[in-house]
């Protein structure tokens, strides 16, 4: 029985989760009609949703260009030399983060991955000067650590944290 409930309650739990991708700032309301949920349990499992943090947070996604920014991936290949202790800490630190601050850098998403490339970054810059300046300074944060690190713009979001970019026909510009 218990088994049967901790099972519904997951299934409960991704139906919300699904329905705040779509757009997080849509009203309770919605959100419990889309799910056919009572206003009272959709709250509920949002509240315990961010108690577990199995959500961490919620964001706005918006148009780059439009706010005069352009936006980057970044890939990096870590050298086969085993990382200190030390470089471990910066990471760890948000030393990284702060120092694209001191660029004109927000990082929007930083994650260690499997593959080919080792860590991607993405993030926002006004020009690729201060991208630049950017890796440069991580090359120095890390001297020994990193192997390469190719950079590549965005030029536009098809689809972004899960929703579809309303300009998306503007992609016969670039095709």
């Amino acid at each position: 029985m218990v088994e049967g409930i901790s099972e519904r309650m997951k299934q409960d739990e991704k139906k919300v989760i699904t329905e705040l991708m779509k757009n997080s700032k849509e009203s309770i309301e919605l959100i419990a009609k889309n799910c056919g949920f009572s206003r009272q349990k959709t709250w509920r499992i949002i509240k315990q949703l961010e108690a577990k943090k199995l959500i961490w947070g919620y964001t706005a996604v918006f148009d780059e260009e439009k706010i005069g920014l352009e936006h980057y991936i970044l890939l990096l290949k870590r050298t086969m030399i085993k990382a200190t202790e030390e470089d471990v800490e910066t990471i760890i630190s948000r030393k990284t983060g702060n120092l694209a601050t001191t660029f004109g850098i927000t990082i929007e998403t930083s994650a260690y991955t499997h593959g080919e490339y080792d860590w991607i970054m993405t993030f926002t810059a006004e020009n690729i000067i201060q991208v630049k300046k950017f890796v440069d300074s991580l090359m120095t944060l890390y001297p020994n650590a990193i192997q390469k690190m190719p950079i590549i713009q965005t030029l536009m979001f098809v689809k972004k944290h899960y929703i579809l970019n309303p300009d998306r026909k503007k992609l016969k510009d670039f095709i």
